[in-house]
């Protein structure tokens, strides 16, 4: 989970780097508009995403809030992977939209759901203590580097480190769930 929120920032770097990427063709104003569109299109993929992620997450048994989870990391690393290239083009910056906000509805249900299952019952109110400090120094970290990279090198050096952070989670998550099912 550290390394999703590591590898977690602001949806405003998404409109940021659609609004770059449309103004040479559509001018400032307009790519902004249109950016913020897409945002509009994270936002309703997500709202339709969570609840079926969470329901999904319930039928899955013990295991099913960190697969769920998985499935939205990888969703986010295919998403910042696409961000990661030069995307001119509405219809294909709406492609990793709308796989962020996928990702963001199955990982906001499915992370609570996950610390919940798998904390100590006498441990799981500092587990989320411990979940929203990982949450909120992970996604400091995140916007801070990936803020850097994308003003000293490029956004798409910026994208690529956020999808390197998700991998990394995804391969963590994967595991976990390897191990978790060989003990039970």
């Amino acid at each position: 989970m550290a390394a999703f929120e590591i590898g977690n920032v602001a949806a405003t770097l998404l409109i940021l780097r659609a609004t770059e990427e449309l103004t040479p063709a559509h001018g400032h104003d307009t790519a902004t508009t249109l950016a913020l569109g897409l945002y509009v299109g994270y936002n309703v993929a997500a709202t339709l995403a969570s609840v079926p992620a969470g329901h999904l997450a319930d039928r899955l048994g013990e295991r099913g809030p960190v697969r769920v989870f998985a499935v939205g990391v990888a969703a986010f690393a295919g998403a910042y992977g696409l961000l990661a290239t030069d995307i001119t083009g509405v219809a294909l910056l709406a492609a990793p939209f709308l796989l962020a906000g996928l990702g963001i509805g199955a990982v906001e249900t499915a992370q609570h759901a996950a610390v919940a299952a798998l904390a100590p019952t006498d441990l799981r109110g500092s587990a989320f203590g411990l979940l929203a400090t990982v949450q909120s120094l992970g996604n400091l970290a995140a916007s801070t580097v990936a803020g850097v990279l994308w003003t000293v090198v490029s956004p798409t050096a910026a994208f690529g480190y956020l999808t390197d952070w998700m991998l990394l989670a995804l391969a963590g998550l994967l595991t976990t769930a390897r191990h978790r099912r060989g003990r039970g």
